[in-house]
C-alpha cells in the first residue's frame, strides 16, 4: 500500500509545478506518518470570469480520511489509504470521489518486502522514487470531518492500484499516479464523474520508478533525516516455499490496514 512517504521539494518547485500562486514555507521530510499534516493540493473555488487567479491552492490535512459521518474518529479505523478499483462503491469514499479529489505531492515512498510467517528473515524496506526525481503527485481524496463543537479537521487518504513490474517484487500495490498533463481533470469535480477519471487510476509506467532498498531506520517515525534513504544491500529472500493461501487473497480489501 503507502504506509510512508517523502517530501522535500521546496515551496518554489511545489508553486511552479502545480501552478500555484503561493505556498507557505516548509521543511524537507523525510519519514511522513499517518497521522501527520501533509499537503495537498486542490482545485480552487471557481474564480469570477475574467480572474486570473490560480485554479489550485495549496493546503494542509491530516493523513487519515475521517469520513463526515463518523460519531468519533477514536473508535473508527484509521483509512490511510483507498483503493482506486472499488472507492467508489465504498460508503468511507464515495463522496470524496466525486466531490473531493486532490493530489498528495511527494517525492517518493517507502515499501517493505515482508517475508512470509515463521521464515525468520527480516523485512527489507525499499525507498521508492521517481528515476527522472521531482515531484510525484499521487491521487488522493479529501474529507472535512465536523466535531459536536463546530471544530473541522480536513483529512485524507492516498489512492492505491496494482504494483508495476518494479515494485511488484516488493508489494502488490502502489500509489496511484496523476501525470502533471491530467491534473485539471483528476481535480476537476464539477464536470468530470469519477467514472469519466477511471482511466487516470492506474498503475505507473514501468520506466517510472526505481526502487533503493534501505535500512530499518525508516521503521521508526522519530528517524526523519535524510540518511534513512541511504541504499544498503537488500535481504535476499530465501527460496519459497509452499504457503497458504496470503492475506490478500481473502475477501479483506485492505483498505483500512497501514500496510
Amino acid at each position: 500500500m503507502c504506509g510512508r512517504f517523502a517530501l522535500t521539494a521546496t515551496p518554489e518547485e511545489l508553486m511552479e509545478l502545480f501552478g500555484l500562486l503561493e505556498a507557505d514555507d516548509f521543511p524537507a521530510r523525510f519519514n511522513i506518518a499517518p497521522t501527520q499534516p501533509i499537503i495537498v493540493i486542490v482545485a480552487s473555488d471557481r474564480a469570477e470570469p475574467g480572474s486570473n487567479l490560480p485554479e489550485r491552492k495549496a493546503l494542509l490535512v491530516r493523513w487519515g480520511f475521517t469520513p463526515g459521518w463518523v460519531k468519533d474518529p477514536r473508535k473508527f479505523p484509521l483509512l490511510i489509504n483507498a483503493r482506486a478499483e472499488t472507492a467508489v462503491g465504498k460508503a468511507a469514499f464515495r463522496a470524496a470521489m466525486r466531490h473531493r479529489r486532490i493530489l498528495v505531492p511527494a517525492s517518493g515512498f517507502y515499501e517493505w518486502r515482508r517475508p512470509a510467517k515463521g521464515g525468520g528473515e527480516p523485512s527489507q524496506a525499499y525507498w521508492v522514487r521517481p528515476r527522472k526525481g521531482g515531484i510525484v503527485a499521487f491521487a488522493g481524496l479529501m474529507e472535512t470531518w465536523s466535531s459536536a463543537d463546530g471544530s473541522e479537521v480536513d483529512t485524507a487518504a492516498i489512492l492505491t492500484t496494482d504494483a508495476n513490474r518494479v515494485v511488484r517484487h516488493i508489494h502488490d500495490r502502489m500509489p496511484v499516479v496523476i501525470e502533471p498533463e491530467d491534473f485539471a481533470r483528476w481535480l476537476d469535480c464539477r464536470t468530470q464523474e469519477p467514472r469519466d477519471v477511471t482511466d487516470l487510476m492506474v498503475p505507473a509506467a514501468e520506466a517510472y520508478f526505481e526502487a533503493i532498498p534501505v535500512s530499518d531506520k525508516v521503521n521508526k517515525v522519530t528517524n526523519t533525516g535524510p540518511e534513512i534513504q541511504d541504499e544498503v544491500a537488500p535481504v535476499i529472500p530465501a527460496a519459497p516455499a509452499a504457503s497458504k493461501a496470503r492475506a490478500d487473497d481473502r475477501d479483506d480489501d485492505g483498505q483500512m490496514s497501514l500496510f
